[in-house]
């Protein structure tokens, strides 16, 4: 085991804190608060490559950046739980610039055949699990008369649309 001398304990403090000040836009910065409930604009549709996949967009319209939870709250209908993350890993926030928008693919279902997924007819969608978000029918989705569910799974937050289509599969 390797033992730290007291001199690099301040040493090690500096380097973290130029690393977070350097960070990149959706990195967290420590000035940054919860983005509050009214902040965030949140949409959501199906993607035209594939039905099984939503595209979420979450922009923030306030004058200062803000952050969110890492990913995306995402229910559906009546059914329990929410899309697992993938990948998994610890919680944490996103940071989202004034103006900016983060996105984040879901994919429903991995196979539409499944004879186990449910049919549900709304899907709701919220930046940060403290949000109530906003609910969308599957028709505005673009989905038709139901989404088809089964073990759902949501990417975190990206920079961009294109981020959160390789992040679910789609190319």
């Amino acid at each position: 085991m390797r033992v730290r001398t007291a001199a690099a304990v301040p040493a090690l403090a500096l380097a973290a804190a130029s690393l977070l000040l350097a960070a990149p836009h959706g990195a967290v910065a420590a000035r940054d608060a919860v983005c509050p409930e009214r902040a965030p604009t949140v949409r959501a549709a199906v993607a035209p490559a594939d039905p099984s996949v939503l595209r979420i967009g979450v922009t923030n319209r306030s004058g200062h950046a803000c952050v969110v939870d890492r990913v995306p709250t995402v229910t559906f209908g009546d059914l329990d739980g929410a899309a697992r993350p993938v990948p998994d890993g610890a919680i944490g926030t996103y940071r989202i610039g004034a103006g900016r928008t983060a996105y984040a693919a879901v994919r429903t279902v991995a196979d539409p055949a499944d004879p186990q997924a449910r049919p549900v007819d709304t899907v709701s969608v919220a930046a940060d699990p403290a949000h109530r978000g906003r609910g969308f029918t599957a028709a505005e989705l673009g989905a038709g008369a139901a989404v088809r569910v089964w073990e759902p799974v949501t990417t975190w937050w990206q920079p961009s649309a294109a981020a959160a289509d390789r992040a679910i599969g789609l190319s």
